[in-house]
């Protein structure tokens, strides 16, 4: 009776360690809240400058992490606003001032940058920011593509964060 308790106590803690792994990611911007409209500097009526985020509890097994930044409600498809991966599980910020190692894909502009919102006119977009805790670092080059980003990421993924916005232009 002893064993039995003893192995299904160890298998409740695996599941609980698992589930607090794969939820406890948690991203934020001061620049704007969750969920809510993104001011015009961090938009094409601005100057295009990349929302500060900040992310905690990370994953013990973190080697790196990929922040993707995208329009689902573009008229053509998803419209990738920024691509950033191969940044170092010890930095917790964007932007950040340690760019090694750092590498940025191209947006849907084909651009190596972050281009803020900017919907049709009279339009009303959500703008999704998912940051992916990664277990390995990624043997990718600068300029790649969302799809190649998302496909290297399979099977490596620990845990995801999003923060979500709107504009309307």
């Amino acid at each position: 009776m002893q064993n039995k308790i003893t192995v299904y106590l160890a298998a409740i803690i695996l599941v609980l360690t698992t589930l607090s792994n794969a939820y406890a990611l948690q991203l934020k911007s001061p620049d704007f809240n969750d969920n809510a409209a993104i001011p015009a500097p961090f938009t094409c009526d601005g100057n295009n400058q990349a929302p500060r985020l900040h992310w905690q509890d990370i994953p013990k097994d973190t080697q790196s992490f990929a922040l993707i930044a995208a329009d689902p409600d573009a008229p053509a498809g998803t419209w990738y606003h920024w691509l950033v991966f191969n940044i170092p599980a010890k930095i917790h910020q964007l932007p950040s001032q340690d760019l090694t190692n750092i590498k940025i894909g191209n947006n849907s502009w084909q651009h190596k940058q972050y281009d803020g919102p900017c919907p049709p006119k009279g339009q009303t977009h959500r703008y999704i920011f998912t940051l992916y805790a990664l277990d390995i670092p990624l043997e990718l080059p600068n300029g790649i593509q969302a799809s190649d980003l998302l496909l290297a990421m399979q099977n490596h993924i620990l845990a995801t964060a999003t923060w979500q916005g709107t504009y309307k232009h």
